[in-house]
């Protein structure tokens, strides 16, 4: 089977990578094999409390930390809130109650801003001379590091390969014209083009209006043009485009996309119910788990019928792992996260439990380990072809997203026009700026 190194890419600044599979240099090797240098005492009454927000790895992370008590004596207490819960909210929630958790998620940029004086300044760690060029980025800020990345996420419009066969679609569509033909296709054989989880906030609010924003010219240009209020989101060309992508999606989409969550999506779309949905390599452990044998791939979200500008998948670190400062326990919270990413059972979990692309030069990447989407994305960053995640430099955070998410649900229930949508767009920026 074919081997990858991290090839990565991030927010406009990082470069594709090829790197070989390195071993951790530490000094000591524990009887499961793993690399501990600093946890090799078993410590007692020690426990770290992680508050974080990806369901999709929940069980899979409560296995990990489990392998970490086993070797070092150190409990880590995980509690998830996720899958369309707020978890910005809960977080505030727990820091004022006073019950302040070690380790936590932090998006970068506008959300790092938010939280630093919260955060541990993690420079020095050891995992750092390992990141992947640029994959650092969004958590540093004067010279300085605040947070690991969780790993490289990509995502675009997910495919059924056999409903396309069945279809009688050959050759698949890079452009706006192309995708709605094969949806025309797909309906007219008997087969609903795409399920969409419009219910959920975070799938129009960040993902989904984050096209418009990564097809931009020069998007951090506009997005700092915006700030500065040079720019405009009405009257915008990408933004015009983008409405009528929207269009086709709603058109070509299953009957209640208001009430579909994320669940209910990734399921209807594993079990055949729909050809398309728009996701990403995140849902590959419930899509596999749900349907072992599916087939599937990624398309991209184009807005015009330039296949050069239309062909490119969204790929950026969708999280990082941070320590709170102020915490009891830091340095063991330091060596936790050091021990995830450099131990030969940390590695394991997160290409082959987590499905992630690691953000790491040191840790290979088996396409057969991580499944076809990741395989996917790793294909499209070895071509170059790719955009960059952007809804972590909006002004209020995650409040911007969702209001952008609530005027865009205004807008598939017939409530708002699109030149209303885009306005409403426009005072949510100008409002939280």
């Amino acid at each position: 089977m074919k081997k990858f190194s991290l090839i990565a890419l991030v927010a406009l600044m990082i470069m594709i990578v090829a790197a070989g599979c390195s071993k951790s240099s530490t000094p000591e090797t524990t009887a499961s094999g793993t690399k501990a240098p600093s946890n090799s005492e078993p410590k007692k009454d020690v426990t770290i409390q992680m508050f974080q927000f990806k369901v999709e790895i929940a069980e899979q992370l409560n296995k990990l930390v489990a392998e970490y008590e086993k070797e070092t004596g150190v409990k880590v207490q995980i509690e998830t809130v996720g899958g369309g819960a707020d978890y910005g909210a809960a977080l505030k929630a727990k820091f004022n109650s006073g019950s302040k958790p070690d380790i936590f998620n932090n998006g970068g940029y506008a959300d790092l801003g938010q939280w630093i004086d919260q955060l541990e300044d993690v420079s020095d760690q050891p995992w750092v001379k390992d990141l992947a060029p640029g994959a650092g980025a969004p958590m540093t800020k004067d010279g300085k590091l605040y947070g690991m990345p969780v790993g490289l996420e990509g995502y675009g419009y997910i495919y059924n390969k056999d409903l396309f066969a069945k279809a009688g679609i050959t050759e698949l569509p890079k452009t706006i014209s192309q995708l709605e033909a094969a949806a025309q296709k797909l309906q007219d054989s008997g087969i609903t083009p795409f399920v969409n989880g419009y219910g959920e906030w975070w799938v129009l609010g960040n993902h989904l209006v984050n096209t418009p924003f990564s097809n931009q010219p020069d998007p951090d240009k506009f997005i700092a043009d915006l700030y500065a209020g040079t720019a405009k989101i009405p009257g915008n060309q990408v933004f015009d485009n983008w409405v009528k992508l929207f269009d086709l999606t709603i058109k070509y989409g299953n009957k209640n996309p208001l009430q579909t969550d994320y669940n209910t999506q990734v399921t209807d779309f594993a079990t055949g119910k729909a050809a398309m949905t728009q996701q990403g390599n995140w849902t590959q452990v419930q899509i596999s788990k749900t349907n072992p044998d599916i087939k599937i791939g990624f398309l991209p979200m184009p807005l015009s019928d330039d296949v050069a500008a239309s062909d490119k998948l969204q790929v950026g670190v969708p999280n990082n792992w941070v320590i709170n400062k102020n915490s009891p326990v830091k340095d063991e919270a330091k060596k936790f996260l050091n021990w995830m990413v450099s131990s030969d059972v940390g590695k394991k979990y997160i290409t082959n439990e987590f499905k992630f692309i690691p953000a790491f030069k040191s840790i290979p990447v088996d396409e057969a380990v991580v499944g076809p989407l990741a395989a996917d994305i790793i294909k499209y960053s070895n071509e170059g072809k790719t955009l960059s995640w952007n809804w972590f430099k909006f002004p209020g955070g995650e409040a911007t997203s969702k209001k952008f998410g609530d005027a865009m649900q205004a807008y598939i229930g017939k409530q708002m026009t699109k030149d209303q949508m885009l306005d409403e767009f426009q005072k949510t920026w100008d409002s939280l700026k």
